[in-house]
């Protein structure tokens, strides 16, 4: 499943980490890539160890705590710390997958999503898509500032190469209390028909009432927590 989470940040939020991250040290970003993705990987990152990336990384995790589009979607556990990015003109990032496995400090992540959130209005840059296969076929991924794309971590997929301009975004990994992408999507699905008709025929109808205890119960039986 991959969801579209619109508004993570608000115009002024994105303005600020614009000014934040062109005032940072970027280095490149081969640093943080596994083996085989450092051999297709050509872009720019700011150190994660650095005041810029902990304190706008603070700022995008309590939005995101705030967001019930991601956390319907995501069911997230642990949300790694974001990271930064930046593909300037020729850059791009080939196709690989992401580690299954990462480590902030000595905390663990199960890689289950996928995130990458849009830095830079889309008619700023040429290319830079986010590219992401599935049985399904491609899907070429280019948000504006401020929205987020989660797809799951397994899936292969690429950054194609900016032929203009420059494209920011923060990246980061979630582990979902649910493991399995199916059973997410069917909780997501269940989910938002719950909201939907809650709208319509009020929290307290019979039949709310009925789905809301199906998706509690199947989370209950799918959770790992």
């Amino acid at each position: 499943m991959m969801a579209h989470i619109e508004g993570v940040l608000s115009p002024d939020q994105v303005a600020m980490f614009r000014e934040r991250l062109a005032a940072a040290d970027w280095v490149d970003g081969r640093a943080t890539a596994g083996e085989q993705s450092a051999l297709a990987k050509r872009n720019l990152q700011v150190p994660a160890d650095s005041e810029t990336a902990r304190e706008l990384g603070e700022i995008i995790l309590g939005a995101l705590g705030r967001n019930p589009a991601f956390i319907s979607a995501g069911l997230p556990l642990r949300v790694y710390p974001p990271l930064f990015n930046r593909y300037d003109a020729g850059m791009a990032f080939d196709t690989h997958v992401d580690n299954a496995i990462r480590f902030a400090g000595p905390v663990r992540f199960r890689t289950d999503l996928s995130c990458t959130l849009f830095l830079t209005d889309p008619d700023d840059y040429d290319g830079g898509e986010l590219i992401v296969e599935d049985i399904y076929g491609e899907h070429a991924v280019k948000l504006p500032a401020g929205d987020m794309i989660l797809y799951p971590a397994s899936s292969l997929h690429r950054v194609a190469a900016i032929t203009r301009g420059s494209r920011w975004s923060s990246f980061f990994w979630a582990q979902s209390m649910v493991r399995s992408d199916e059973q997410r999507t069917l909780l997501y699905d269940l989910d938002n028909t719950i909201q939907r008709q809650s709208l319509k025929l009020g929290q307290g109808d019979a039949e709310v009432v009925g789905l809301t205890g199906i998706y509690n119960n199947l989370l209950r039986m799918w959770a790992d927590v």
